[in-house]
């Protein structure tokens, strides 16, 4: 575990809770999977994916109902992080107020993560 004993690694805005209890219900999934990977136009990416029980090593955030199960290679990268959701006229989805990322490309979903040597990044 990464992070400050005792503190939640990531937060979950009201309406993040609301989607993603929305989510588990709709589903009947026991939560959602949060992780980090290679790829998009900046270097990495959010993954976001129903999960079906908690994986042995995965950090797990409760709040009101809503579940995040963050996956080990991602508990770094995210420490720290709020979880929004929010809905416009073109797109509605999460978006992810993360103070670890050094850039991050116009689509919103693909980021750079600061101080990190290529060789450390996940599946690397």
């Amino acid at each position: 575990m990464f992070g400050i004993p005792g503190k939640s690694p990531v937060a979950l805005t009201p309406r993040a809770v609301k989607q993603i209890t929305r989510l588990m219900a709709k589903d009947d999934a026991y939560g959602l999977r949060l992780g980090v990977k290679k790829g998009g136009c900046a270097g990495m990416e959010y993954t976001l994916e129903f999960a079906a029980e908690a994986e042995p090593h995965d950090e797990i955030v409760e709040q009101d109902g809503a579940r995040v199960m963050i996956a080990p290679m991602a508990q770094m990268f995210l420490f720290g992080t709020e979880i929004d959701y929010e809905t416009s006229l073109l797109e509605s989805g999460f978006r992810f107020n993360n103070p670890n990322v050094a850039e991050a490309c116009g689509c919103g979903e693909s980021i750079k993560f600061k101080d990190m040597p290529e060789a450390d990044r996940p599946g690397a």
